[in-house]
């Protein structure tokens, strides 16, 4: 049973609105923020966060809420502001109307993009972990190299489905964990064939090196197609120069 929004308290935390209309919002989310209140994190949501900033979501399931990044998962979410515009982006997304496309680094040099299509289900031993499993949920992702370095990948994502942790769970399957992920990632993975001030660099970077960088959808409402785009965090284009750095250094010598 969800549990009514009242039950929450509403919070001054800040969120980063780069669009906003009367039936919707959308925002660029930072790291460290739950998304949805739950065990073990009872407050300091963005929930809470929306409810503060927009009073009448009390009235809303989920205070608007449609889908959800991972805490520490930086990027674009879209927010109802009535019911209306929610029950129509939930399905739109169940119809995979809305388009989220994600930048990530991962482990290792791959040679091509290509299609996961493998499904997702909770992990039966480590219950704070998903696991591909026969009996999970439908979960595709799409994914392309942006950019070559030494030992690592630069992609793009773009899911088709949204599982819990889809793209960490999916590119760990195919052996090429996302950098920073401590769930997925046997973290000596990282530093193989850098060099040591690249190194520093992968050993600071402590959160899945994953943002969500673009979203399309069809306007609830008005039914007009409508596209963001947010730029690449801080600490993701300090680790991306430190990666090409590497990789000239390795091309020089």
């Amino acid at each position: 049973m969800i549990e009514k929004n009242n039950s929450w308290e509403p919070q001054n935390i800040p969120l980063n609105v780069i669009y906003e209309d009367k039936e919707i919002l959308v925002i660029n989310k930072t790291r460290g923020l739950v998304v949805h209140p739950g065990s073990g994190n009872r407050d300091k949501t963005i929930l809470n966060a929306l409810l503060y900033h927009y009073p009448d979501l009390v009235n809303v399931p989920r205070a608007g809420i449609v889908h959800r990044l991972d805490k520490d998962t930086t990027g674009l979410m879209v927010v109802a502001k009535t019911f209306l515009a929610q029950t129509q982006l939930i399905k739109s997304l169940q119809l995979r109307e809305i388009t989220r496309e994600y930048e990530a680094i991962v482990v290792f040099r791959m040679t091509t993009g290509g299609v996961i299509d493998k499904p997702i289900a909770r992990d039966p031993i480590k219950r704070t972990c998903m696991a591909i499993h026969p009996m999970g949920k439908h979960a595709i992702t799409h994914y392309r190299i942006i950019e070559h370095f030494r030992d690592h990948t630069h992609l793009r994502v773009r899911l088709e489905t949204g599982r819990t942790h889809q793209i960490r769970v999916h590119m760990a399957h195919i052996h090429h964990p996302l950098i920073g992920d401590s769930l997925y990632n046997k973290r000596s993975c990282s530093f193989k064939g850098v060099s040591d001030a690249c190194f520093k660099i992968i050993d600071k970077f402590d959160r899945p090196a994953l943002h969500a960088t673009m979203l399309r959808l069809y306007h609830p409402i008005s039914g007009i197609q409508m596209k963001w785009n947010a730029t690449l965090p801080n600490d993701m284009i300090e680790l991306i120069s430190a990666l090409k750095a590497d990789f000239q250094l390795h091309k020089n010598n």
